[in-house]
């Protein structure tokens, strides 16, 4: 798998556009009248209000409480930099809340408290209770980080939970039960070593211990070596109790002869003869950030039979706690739990590791560039298997159930499976598995407009993301200066910059376009100018000879002038079979509009060339394609000679014996919504049509640009379909991230 690489400016950007930071609020009931303002608030409000106060429990039915987290830090222990203070967490604890929201739809807000006070951390913790369905703890050194989590556990009455602490331990747990399994060797019997006695150590080998591990053969290490009893430097009550009486006194003693190596200290703790020294079969989890105590490459060097892990995202089994944490939460806010116990984090480890024994579905094997099998290299799932939404909370919530810590048990789980799948946006989906596939191809795709810094950031994006080469049309002292504006001058060297001047194949390009357009009034001065001056048409020829697999332009001139350049080199007109399909994503849901780009006033066989089209794009996205042909009558109704031509596609679509669903001619709001479709029982779709064929051009149009505009909808696209050639045009309006996911869909090949 490619790694990314990112810079400074890059990780900036990202977090100042398009507005600061990582996350907004927006109302989920309507604010618009004066009836619902005295819905929302006064007097209406005050109903719940009187509810609440004479039945707390109520108030997870009728405030948000039952799906918000807090996530709280001081930030005393951020990441690896240490002590960087409330404000300087910030943006981490953004991180976490969005996290949150991508995995596991629970909504939450990051909470930065200015103080090293544990009493006061305590105290203002509780006095928020009220708020939150429940906390989570986060970057807070150690040991303050155990008295403020037993203090708020003892205390309060919803979940707490120190991720730093319990998060890792629970991955950890799920990777070593897999490992152990591999291994031939159970939890009781195993000799574990633990390097490092921070939070996360001590939670790791705690909950260890809690499935089964035998406290005697179980060594904890610190910088001052192994932790045994009658130690006094730099002890404290939790080292303390997992003293052991042993005559070993550091960490190469301990590994001699031990089956399990637990590391979260740092960079080169363990060599390559500590490793040596292990047991047979030994499983090795070096998950110090950013580097591991040991490198896999290292550590099998010397040992081909260990297992091992780390917290990387580009070696093998990374230990990483999004696999935990938002699913955790998930289960216990749904049967509203009083706290996350061990037996609910066992839950989720055991879950976690029956999940990586299954077969890995094709999206998951197409996002990391194989085919996963359970087996030494992969043995906790990865963070992008969507099966992790619906079984994991499940198994947490039934561990809640089963063990009291629920207020509200699920009575009907094969339903409370549904709803978590239907949880997630599956737009994410999509545009992970594009991006995935992109990786996958690696393909050079021209950006036509070097002038332009947007498209410069997009080119020099899609090469650090790992997605391919990207190739910039432009002049080198011209992009130089551009990229050294924005923060990115050492990505110039990175970056191919081509231009007529520069290219051997100038000739090539010109002779070939001469025989296209000498019967067009061209004579070869137009041609030359074309070819050398027009970084549209020549972006173009470079992509009709085979010198590179997609291209991306439109950022800088509107899209009907592009399309008229390229048609130069390509045949892309009405009844050539081009059409642009526009992908519209908006709140978990995607629809494909078609054609916004070539055909003006299409008729009805036309309309019927432009559904096939847009059937094969969405194919291309991951969609089983619904087709609608769209009007403003229902199937006759009003009755209209302008709506003819939407009744007659789709007896075209009929002669042809395409292997989609299409129906037609329908409203907008039949197309798109169930409820509307049952008032019409004989209509074909099976579901919301996801793809969208409208009158014309216009409509289509004006669409797309209602729905960016007033909804706030990510439009991608026009992607120019039907040519043979990936070409994508971006809109004037775009941002670097659109002209970077039009990029990927280029190097897709999504034609």
């Amino acid at each position: 798998m490619s790694k990314t690489k990112l810079t400074r400016e890059d990780a900036l950007a990202f977090h100042l556009e398009p507005v600061p930071g990582k996350w907004e609020i927006q109302a989920t009931v309507p604010m618009t009248t004066q009836r619902d303002l005295s819905l929302a608030y006064s007097p209406g409000v005050a109903i719940p209000c009187e509810e609440i106060a004479a039945n707390p429990a109520l108030a997870y039915d009728y405030t948000n409480k039952g799906n918000l987290v807090a996530v709280i830090s001081n930030g005393t222990a951020v990441l690896g930099l240490g002590n960087l203070g409330a404000l300087g967490a910030k943006p981490v604890m953004e991180g976490k809340s969005v996290l949150f929201k991508r995995f596991a739809d629970v909504n939450s807000i990051d909470i930065e408290l200015d103080t090293e006070d544990t009493d006061k951390f305590i105290e203002a913790c509780k006095l928020m209770g009220p708020t939150f369905g429940g906390i989570n703890l986060e970057d807070i050194k150690a040991p303050e980080c155990f008295i403020i989590e037993q203090t708020l556990k003892e205390q309060m009455d919803i979940p707490v939970f120190h991720d730093d602490q319990h998060g890792t331990a629970v991955i950890c747990a799920a990777g070593l039960l897999n490992a152990l399994h591999l291994s031939g060797k159970q939890i009781e019997d195993v000799k574990i070593v633990l390097n490092g006695a921070g939070a996360a150590g001590i939670a790791c080998i705690e909950l260890l211990k809690f499935m089964g591990a035998q406290h005697d053969n179980c060594i904890v290490c610190d910088t001052k070596g192994v932790i045994y009893q009658g130690r006094s430097e730099g002890m404290n009550q939790w080292k303390s109790a997992h003293a052991v009486n042993t005559s070993l006194r550091n960490l190469k003693e301990a590994m001699k002869d031990c089956d399990v190596f637990l590391g979260v200290s740092a960079k080169g703790a363990v060599t390559q003869d500590m490793v040596k020294s292990m047991a047979d079969n030994p499983v090795i989890f070096a998950m110090a950030n950013p580097d591991p105590e040991i490198t896999p490459e290292d550590a099998h060097a010397v040992r081909p039979d260990a297992i091992v892990a780390t917290g990387r995202s580009d070696y093998p089994n990374q230990v990483n706690n999004v696999l935990g944490f938002p699913y955790l939460f998930r289960g216990a806010l749904d049967i509203h739990a009083r706290a996350i116990n061990e037996e609910m984090k066992i839950a989720c480890a055991e879950a976690l590791a029956a999940l990586a024994r299954e077969d890995v579905p094709d999206e998951v094997a197409m996002a990391y560039g194989k085919k996963l099998t359970f087996g030494r290299d992969y043995i906790i799932p990865t963070p992008f298997d969507p099966r992790l939404i619906h079984r994991i909370p499940t198994a947490v919530a039934q561990a809640g159930m089963k063990t009291g810590a629920a207020r509200r048990p699920i009575v009907d789980m094969d339903a409370y499976e549904l709803s978590l799948k239907a949880r997630m946006d599956p737009t994410a989906s999509i545009l992970r598995s594009l991006n995935a596939r992109a990786r996958a191809n690696q393909s050079t795709v021209i950006f036509a407009e070097g002038d332009d810094p947007r498209v410069l950031r997009a080119a020099v994006l899609y090469q650090r993301s790992g997605m391919g080469k990207a190739l910039v049309v432009g002049r080198d002292d011209d992009v130089q200066e551009k990229l050294a504006a924005e923060g990115l001058a050492d990505a110039f060297d990175d970056l191919e910059v081509i231009n007529a001047a520069k290219t051997a194949h100038l000739d090539t390009y010109k002779d070939f376009l001469y025989r296209r357009l000498q019967r067009k009034g061209f004579d070869r001065h137009d041609v030359h100018r074309l070819a050398a001056r027009d970084r549209h048409v020549f972006a173009a020829l470079i992509l009709a000879h085979g010198h590179a697999e997609g291209m991306v332009t439109g950022a800088t001139r509107k899209s009907a002038h592009i399309l008229e350049l390229i048609n130069h080199v390509f045949d892309a007109q009405p009844h050539d079979g081009a059409v642009g399909v526009t992908a519209v994503l908006n709140k978990g849901r995607i629809v494909l509009i078609s054609d916004t780009l070539v055909h003006e006033w299409p008729d009805e066989n036309d309309l019927a060339d432009i559904a096939e089209r847009g059937a094969a794009v969405a194919r291309e996205l991951g969609l089983d394609p619904r087709v609608a042909f769209l009007s403003f009558s229902t199937f006759g109704s009003p009755l209209s000679e302008r709506a003819e031509k939407m009744q007659k596609a789709p007896c075209v679509l009929d002669q042809r014996n395409v292997d989609f669903e299409y129906e037609g001619e329908m409203t907008v709001d039949v197309a798109l919504n169930t409820k509307a479709q049952e008032n019409y029982p004989f209509q074909r779709l099976t579901g919301p049509a996801n793809v969208l064929v409208v009158p014309a051009r216009h409509s289509a149009s004006i669409s797309v640009k209602l729905m960016q505009e007033m909804a706030g909808a990510t439009v991608i696209g026009p992607i120019l379909s039907g040519i043979g050639k990936p070409i994508q045009i971006c809109s004037t309006v775009s941002t670097v991230n659109d002209i970077l996911n039009m990029a990927v869909i280029a190097a897709c090949k999504v034609d």
